[in-house]
């Protein structure tokens, strides 16, 4: 989800919601501690020079039982980050601290913005040496194919 898009959705919603993949919700009770602009830049392991940049969202818990975050503050907050850090419109990026500081996607099912779970990749996989993976048959499916092209007794088997 870009920062456009996040900003089109929050007018239309009474609260803001954030779920994990797994069902679990954020505690309504926190906090948008940080909004800025992550740029890395890195060398893959085919020595390809990249460069990343996203929108970083940090939620932070405290024990402020009574706190929650409206969409109109949220959209302040994000407008200040616009106008003081000239923050551009690329992809979310949510910090959250469950067990550790995770790193997260960030989509909307129509009610709660999820919180997507991040996976690592190789980006230089025809430099990594990894075997390319099989395409997996169905063995009934080249059964018929086999019988077509040796059939019994034939003495091509």
């Amino acid at each position: 989800m870009t920062l456009t898009q996040i900003k089109e959705i929050l007018p239309t919603l009474d609260n803001v919601e954030f779920q994990l993949e797994n069902g679990n919700f954020v505690p309504e009770y926190f906090h948008v501690t940080e909004i800025g602009m992550i740029t890395k830049n890195f060398i893959d392991c085919g020595g390809t020079v990249r460069k990343e940049e996203k929108v970083n969202f940090q939620l932070w818990n405290a024990n402020d039982y009574e706190h929650r975050l409206k969409p109109g503050k949220l959209l302040h907050i994000i407008a200040l980050s616009e106008d003081q850090l000239g923050i551009g419109d690329f992809e979310i990026e949510v910090e959250y601290q469950n067990a550790t500081i995770g790193k997260y996607d960030l989509e909307f099912n129509g009610k709660h913005f999820i919180l997507k779970n991040k996976l690592t990749a190789c980006l230089a996989q025809d430099a990594c040496g990894i075997p390319p993976q099989k395409q997996k048959l169905n063995l009934s499916e080249l059964s018929g194919t086999l019988s077509a092209s040796c059939p019994p007794n034939s003495g091509c088997c």
